[in-house]
């Protein structure tokens, strides 16, 4: 299979740059896959689609402010620092640019020296391995100096950066946002608890391996980046509940989708626990668990546009994509939602 199989041409006005002013007021794209029947909804329509029963999971990750500016010791010239994720307690895989001037043995600070780093290793992809030295609790340092690392085709200022997290978000970890959950607000959340739908939790914090296009010919080939998840006792025995009592597992966006593949057995049931997955969906998988997906649009040739591709199908997503481009739908981050079923 090749990668430019999952190609398309989307103009560039139609990439998001800001979120819309009412979370829930995005257009709703609804495929049905098994009718080949496409709707045109409003997010907030979403409610009808969900039957009492049915289960959501939504990734409750939280956005670090990852994108720090910093020096070398006695030299004026800026550097940027990106934190990508964590690999010890205070050792962070790091993008840096300009990454030559920071080798193996490197020092950095930040905000005059109330951050110290040092590059451990340089990663095999040019990323480096920073242990940072501090006193106090990182994630609040962290709010003092860093900024939100927005996506790359995102080039407007973003000026609440709580726009760039879900209502929901609690832990802390992620280089970017789970961003399916972006359209949902409070109060739509409570309807849908009225209604009989459950609400779980997992965490699965997103790197920006994310973003990362495949430059692989053949997505065979492709190495897919690693994410630590997390899911608890009672996520894991609510999942079984919905499944047991004939209930949909609903999955927002392809990291919930992810985890949920990871931890569950052949018989589609999860158990509690953490660890790191590197799970790369394409067409040809076989879901075990998910059985609907409110998702964004991805971009081409992304392992994300694979994810869904393997979902609904690469054909019915292909043209899925271009009915939404003619009906000006829009794209990325900050842009409208599918309802796959």
């Amino acid at each position: 299979m090749k990668t430019s199989e999952f190609y398309y041409d989307l103009p560039q006005e139609l990439i998001a740059q800001h979120p819309l002013e009412d979370r829930t007021s995005s257009r709703l794209l609804v495929l049905d896959k098994e009718k080949e029947r496409i709707e045109h909804k409003k997010f907030v329509d979403i409610i009808d689609q969900l039957n009492p029963g049915d289960g959501i999971v939504l990734n409750d990750s939280r956005v670090l402010p990852a994108r720090l500016f910093g020096n070398r010791p006695g030299k004026e010239e800026k550097l940027e620092v990106l934190l990508l994720k964590r690999t010890e307690k205070n050792i962070w895989e790091c993008l840096v640019r300009p990454g030559k001037k920071m080798k193996a043995g490197g020092r950095i600070e930040f905000g005059g020296g109330i951050i110290k780093g040092t590059v451990l290793r340089i990663g095999e992809d040019g990323t480096r391995f920073i242990e940072f030295f501090f006193e106090g609790i990182f994630e609040e340092i962290l709010d003092q100096l860093g900024e939100m690392p927005l996506p790359p085709y995102i080039t407007e200022k973003l000026e609440d950066g709580e726009r760039y997290q879900t209502v929901y978000s609690k832990n802390p970890g992620s280089a970017a946002a789970p961003t399916a959950g972006l359209h949902f607000d409070k109060e739509l959340m409570k309807k849908i608890s009225d209604k009989g739908v459950k609400i779980i939790y997992l965490t699965l914090h997103v790197g920006l391996g994310t973003f990362r296009p495949v430059k692989v010919e053949d997505v065979n080939d492709h190495i897919m980046h690693s994410e630590y998840y997390q899911i608890s006792n009672d996520a894991a025995e609510a999942i079984n509940s919905v499944k047991a009592t004939g209930g949909r597992i609903i999955s927002v966006g392809t990291t919930s989708t992810r985890t949920l593949e990871t931890i569950a057995d052949e018989e589609g049931m999860v158990r509690a626990g953490s660890g790191w997955t590197d799970i790369f969906i394409y067409p040809g998988y076989r879901f075990k668990l998910v059985d609907g997906l409110i998702t964004n649009f991805h971009l081409p040739e992304s392992t994300l546009m694979m994810l869904v591709s393997a979902f609904a199908g690469k054909e019915l997503i292909m043209s899925a994509y271009d009915e939404a481009i003619k009906n000006r739908y829009r794209f990325f981050s900050f842009g409208d939602s599918m309802f796959i079923k």
